[in-house]
């Protein structure tokens, strides 16, 4: 499945580098608007086997006293939490998320958590790692509802040295984010983004995320089918988006999640 998904998410980045390259067909040819920023922060977690039993619990207890009141009143867009299917010796075990149009919203739910007493229990005191990341998006969708059990996939590329992320995710948005909508609104997927690292720890190099939420495994499967039958009909995508990465080979994370959206 990892290599599945790492094929999608080489050949959906290609479909945004034609942009670069080549004309795209009429009905492509404008550039796509730029939303109001999105931001997302997300906290990964390291727990012990005999621990993770109890994650779910410690979710659903954040979950009522914080994030859900926050976006009953409007200071968050959507929410959820994850668990990793695919480990790795480095990797994170559990996340969870929450994405708002602000800075202010997204840290007044930190604040809360802190405030209340949710950043500190006997659960997350057991995690052996934990870090957090924030992101921002201007191209971006989803279906308000909530979803149990759905599955978020992510590939995170890195840029060559000296490139623009927001120049890069510019061009890619000109097919991608079509795309994506006609996968949207047919029910394929229920959100998608396009991300950046807007606060960067460490020298690494510049890095863009797709994310792409799913109902359900076989999304992945129709997902796949339309983007293989897009790049079939343009073989200059790959040498395009080489031209702008590190290499074509992204990170990637499956998660199965509980995730909510207004």
């Amino acid at each position: 499945m990892n290599r599945s998904v790492c094929r999608v998410m080489v050949a959906v980045a290609g479909l945004g580098a034609l942009g670069i390259t080549a004309p795209l067909a009429s009905a492509q040819t404008d550039a796509v608007k730029e939303k109001p920023r999105l931001y997302r922060y997300d906290s990964y977690w390291v727990f012990p086997r005999a621990h993770r039993g109890d994650v779910h619990k410690d979710n659903a207890a954040g979950n009522q006293k914080i994030v859900a009141p926050a976006l009953a009143e409007g200071t968050l867009v959507g929410y959820g939490d994850a668990e990793n299917l695919m480990h790795s010796a480095e990797g994170f075990t559990h996340a969870n998320w929450w994405q708002a149009n602000s800075w202010a919203g997204v840290m007044k739910v930190v604040e809360g958590f802190h405030k209340g007493g949710g950043s500190s229990s006997p659960l997350l005191d057991s995690a052996t790692k934990h870090w957090d990341q924030v992101f921002v998006s201007r191209f971006y969708n989803w279906k308000a509802g909530s979803w149990k059990g759905a599955y978020r996939y992510t590939a995170t590329y890195e840029l060559k040295p000296g490139s623009d992320p927001n120049d890069a995710i510019q061009a890619l948005s000109t097919f991608d984010v079509p795309l994506f909508e006609k996968l949207l609104a047919d029910g394929t997927i229920v959100e998608y983004e396009i991300d950046r690292e807007l606060i960067r720890k460490t020298d690494s190099p510049a890095k863009f995320v797709y994310l792409v939420v799913t109902p359900s495994l076989e999304g992945l499967d129709k997902l796949t089918a339309v983007v293989r039958a897009a790049v079939s009909e343009n073989p200059l995508l790959g040498p395009a988006f080489a031209s702008m990465t590190v290499n074509q080979t992204p990170q990637i994370d499956i998660l199965q999640v509980n995730a909510t959206y207004k």
